[in-house]
């Protein structure tokens, strides 16, 4: 029996929408798997759209003051708290997002410990070039799940201190909650997604996207930390410091969102190749009753159906 529903795809494929409507079905209260929706303040940059969950219960989302340190190893430790909650309530957990390691990280069952920072192995490793940390930290784990970790010198050793230092600690683990879930996703053609992506973008930018990122930066936080949450955040910064214009803005943060898209595509069939069983559907007019026709041949061990 499954006890667990998931909302997967690329950004602006309509996710919120189909899991706020599966929620109303079902009687389900929604956990957000996106790895910037967790900081307050960040609204439009995130594609939050809060308006669209009315008055079904949201999780995940505005937990966080922007700037402060959260984690993978954060995310799925209150995920999974969240998922054990909402089954207590006689609700159904519903999962949606498209960051495909937060994810993974609930549906793959990931098993992550906190690791202390060990002050001789960084004094070890301060010695070493990019070059052999990110050889080191191959060895150590040879399938990397965030990639961004070999792009800053503290991340990667961050990073490898983990990997090295977490194998102990994982024997010590108590077997992880039992999840047995039901993956949904909606696929566009690439013409129609490559739109549905621009005129997000444009709506966005007119709801005042810029001026979210002048206050987050008056409110005291830095150019720095902003740019690190990547995309809108970072070329918004770049045209307030003068160093591109907002019509380069647009082109520019466009076509990033566009490559984003592919990547979460080719981390969405590396889960299935890891033994994900994801059920396409064709975003469009017929996507809301395709959803509900799939969940209806399932039963779920929280939650009711009302079709």
């Amino acid at each position: 029996m499954k006890n667990l529903l998931a909302v997967v795809g690329p950004t602006a494929s309509g996710k919120t929408q189909l899991g706020v409507l599966l929620a109303q079905k079902l009687g389900g209260e929604i956990i957000s798997a996106d790895s910037r929706q967790v900081f307050l303040r960040m609204d439009i940059g995130t594609g939050k759209d809060l308006n669209e969950y009315g008055q079904i219960p949201y999780h995940m989302i505005d937990i966080v003051e922007p700037g402060e340190e959260f984690n993978l190893f954060d995310y799925q430790r209150l995920g999974l708290q969240c998922v054990e909650d909402i089954r207590k309530r006689g609700a159904l957990p519903i999962l949606v997002g498209g960051s495909g390691l937060y994810l993974d990280s609930i549906l793959g069952g990931y098993r992550l410990v906190p690791v202390p920072q060990n002050p001789q192995l960084r004094e070890e490793l301060a010695r070493l070039s990019m070059d052999a940390l990110k050889q080191r930290l191959k060895v150590a784990r040879p399938i990397q799940h965030n990639v961004t970790d070999q792009l800053d010198r503290d991340r990667l050793v961050r990073a490898i201190e983990i990997a090295e230092g977490e194998k102990p600690l994982l024997a010590k683990l108590p077997p992880p909650p039992a999840i047995d879930s039901y993956i949904l996703g909606i696929s566009w053609e690439r013409a129609v997604l490559r739109k549905r992506i621009t005129q997000r973008l444009e709506q966005r930018l007119n709801m005042g996207m810029i001026e979210e990122v002048e206050g987050l930066l008056a409110s005291g936080v830095t150019v720095d930390r902003l740019m690190f949450y990547g995309l809108e955040y970072r070329f918004i910064c770049q045209m307030l410091q003068g160093q591109i214009n907002r019509e380069t803005l647009f082109v520019k943060l466009n076509q990033a969102i566009h490559k984003f898209a592919k990547r979460q595509d080719t981390w969405f069939r590396r889960m299935v190749k890891r033994g994900a069983n994801i059920i396409w559907l064709p975003g469009g007019n017929g996507l809301e009753s395709a959803a509900l026709d799939a969940v209806k041949k399932n039963s779920f061990a929280t939650g009711k159906k009302n079709y």
